[in-house]
């Protein structure tokens, strides 16, 4: 029997079945209801007052406290090292996830758990324990004092602290895709006559590529707003190895408050700009693969 042919009472019992039968899931409004309330308390919120902050400010006195060289050279420190930091986590983050997924060997779990350590670690013992290690008088610092190196209260070991609280980021990150990649697509490359970087570059590179840029983003991020475990390796020199996150402590402390926010504002445009580039990488990348997959 077509609709045509129902009476209106029971085309009105029907329809509304009907349309019951594509609703969403059950509570799907109040869950959404909930995190919008969440993320305008927790983010959205405070990141608009950080906004609405500067912008009381006129843009010649914006342009002043960013021109300033101690400014420049703290943005400078902390967006050039978090990129050199998250550039070599990803290729030690590469290696790693390579031999905890690939080979089987003695204290292989113990590894993989030790990558956990900067997740559980606070981050001031983590600058401190660092900060002991590569003195001048510490067991490793001690070893490269004679080289002419020196790690501690340098930028040098600012990258060094960024570097070990962003690794695990990348390794997490990866470490399950790589793990969920279909061995028989390397046999069958090799079948075909591809050798192992072959294999590598065409089979396993685009598969996990996406979650490369998803861990160099992560560990950049948290590089770049990392403030606990590099106060004290770096010796916040100014122009010389002061982060910009704790200039802004600086300026608060001093009750500069609209210095502070202004510098706030620009390093969250910043990183807003970078992961949003990296995002659409992703996004290339995630697409390419799935056209020729």
């Amino acid at each position: 029997m077509s609709d045509l042919t129902l009476d209106r009472p029971t085309r009105a019992r029907t329809e509304p079945r009907l349309r019951r039968s594509h609703s969403v899931l059950p509570g799907f409004g109040l869950t959404l209801g909930l995190t919008l309330l969440w993320l305008s308390l927790v983010v959205l919120i405070p990141l608009a007052a950080l906004f609405f902050k500067t912008a009381e400010l006129s843009p010649s006195r914006i342009v002043a406290i960013l021109s300033a060289a101690r400014t420049l050279n703290a943005l400078k420190i902390s967006f050039g090292l978090a990129l050199i930091a998250a550039s070599v986590n990803l290729v030690l983050g590469a290696v790693i996830v390579w031999a905890l997924v690939r080979y089987e060997f003695p204290g292989r779990r113990v590894l993989d758990a030790l990558i956990d350590i900067p997740f559980a670690l606070p981050t001031a013992v983590a600058g401190i324990a660092l900060t002991t290690l590569y003195a001048e008088n510490g067991w490793i610092g001690g070893w490269l004092a004679p080289l002419g190196i020196k790690v501690s209260f340098t930028p040098l070991g600012i990258l060094v602290a960024l570097i070990f609280i962003g690794l695990p980021f990348v390794v997490r990150t990866v470490q399950p895709v790589l793990e969920d990649l279909d061995h028989e697509l390397e046999e069958a490359a090799a079948t075909l006559g591809a050798g192992r970087w072959t294999t590598i570059r065409r089979v396993v590179l685009p598969a996990v590529l996406p979650a490369f840029l998803t861990g160099f983003a992560l560990a950049f991020a948290r590089a770049v707003g990392e403030y606990g475990s590099v106060i004290f390796i770096a010796g916040n020199l100014p122009n010389v190895s002061e982060i910009a996150p704790l200039l802004i402590v600086i300026r608060l402390e001093e009750f500069r408050y609209a210095d502070a926010t202004t510098i706030a504002a620009t390093m969250l445009v910043a990183s807003f700009l970078l992961l949003f580039v990296i995002n659409g990488l992703q996004r290339w990348s995630e697409s390419r693969t799935g056209r020729t997959s």
